[in-house]
């Protein structure tokens, strides 16, 4: 009977390392298990731990309200997609402006700023010490439609700081359009005002 004790041994021994394992990753990964509103700010619709003073956001339903147009007329539209493409292609263009890097502006702008970009760029008003700190979409200003084209238009407030001195941080509210022609297949939205 000693090699049936053995066995019944082993499975203790399986049963306890398993146990330790599964208490282990539960203490690791923690106990909780998607949304829950301790993660919001004091105005419900803000994450704690964001580097930045500005005023919150619109809630989520407000904005969606503004892009009805957009969901109406784009049959691929997703808001968060557009948010978070509009997230990165600000600071894109702000660090391709502000490093002179004609080239990447000529595929992010229309014509017109363009051309007002490639001058203030000839004039030497840019300066490739800025960086970003944060960046927050304050909200949807608009959303319109004109001769095809959809144009939204998003208050963007960011930090940015001179040679990676954080202590210089300067705060800016901006004001950009983007728009792309209706039924055009490219995912691209171009900046068409600042």
């Amino acid at each position: 009977m000693v090699y049936g004790d053995l066995q019944f041994i082993d499975i203790i021994i399986f049963a306890g390392v398993a146990a330790f394992l599964i208490y282990r990753l539960r203490n690791v990964l923690g106990k909780r298990a998607g949304f829950q509103k301790k993660d919001l700010g004091k105005d419900g619709d803000l994450i704690k731990g964001l580097k930045t003073t500005q005023k919150p956001p619109p809630s989520l339903k407000e904005n969606e309200l503004k892009f009805a147009t957009a969901y109406e007329n784009l049959p691929d539209f997703d808001h968060k997609n557009f948010i978070e493409g509009a997230k990165f292609a600000f600071e894109t263009i702000v660090n391709a402006f502000n490093s002179g890097d004609k080239k990447t502006l000529k595929t992010l702008l229309t014509k017109n700023v363009l051309t007002s970009f490639e001058k203030a760029i000839d004039e030497s008003k840019n300066n490739a010490s800025f960086q970003f700190y944060s960046l927050v979409i304050g909200g949807v200003e608009d959303v319109v439609i004109n001769k095809n084209i959809i144009y939204i238009t998003l208050k963007i407030a960011s930090e940015q700081f001179k040679d990676n001195d954080e202590s210089s941080i300067i705060k800016k509210q901006d004001i950009w359009t983007f728009q792309k022609e209706i039924g055009s297949k490219t995912p691209i939205w171009l900046l068409s005002s600042t």
